[in-house]
């Protein structure tokens, strides 16, 4: 555990949270080493808070973060704003099962149609609707706003460090071709 929390800590902060976890483990587990946790503990941690503070911008544009990938997906898809149910849960990472509850409350609400496919008339197509797009992109401008303050509690080289160690520990462990 040496060389972890202590140097990057605030200055006058005690053991976060995973560190006293590991340090509970390695007095009841002597003979298994911990530090593995020192960085997937963290990430774990920091991503349900993350998770929280970014669901707060999706709940004030009455969106789940499910709802606010939907709307996303289909926005960046660009004129005419609209992909077939299999590649929007293939650019969500969902399955079609909860791709289709998702677009179901979505048209409901008027955020979304759905019709017949020109090139396939037997497939379908998801589309955003003026008001879907109109939501989408305030919601969108927000979203950023708010990533843009959470990374603030990073210095810009910091920030910078972190997205390159990030990328490419994801290179090394996401299947290749599983980004769409």
């Amino acid at each position: 555990m040496e060389g972890t929390f202590r140097d990057v800590a605030p200055e006058g902060a005690g053991p976060d949270h995973v560190a006293r976890i590991q340090a509970e483990w390695a007095r009841e587990r002597p003979d298994v080493d911990v530090s593995p946790q020192a960085v997937i503990g963290r990430l774990h941690r920091l991503g349900h808070l993350l998770t929280a503070r970014l669901d707060v911008v999706y709940s004030a544009h009455g969106l789940s973060e499910g709802e606010f990938d939907v709307l996303a997906a289909l926005r960046r898809a660009g004129e005419p704003f609209e992909r077939a149910p299999g590649e929007l849960a293939a650019h969500t990472m969902v399955t079609t099962g909860a791709m289709t509850k998702r677009v179901d409350r979505l048209q409901r609400a008027g955020l979304v149609t759905r019709r017949r496919s020109a090139a396939d008339g037997r497939g379908r197509v998801v589309a955003l609707t003026p008001a879907g797009r109109s939501l989408i992109d305030r919601a969108f401008t927000e979203h950023m706003r708010n990533e843009r303050n959470l990374l603030a509690a990073l210095e810009p080289q910091e920030a910078a460090e972190l997205e390159r160690l990030l990328t490419g520990w994801l290179a090394r462990v996401e299947p290749p071709g599983s980004g769409a």
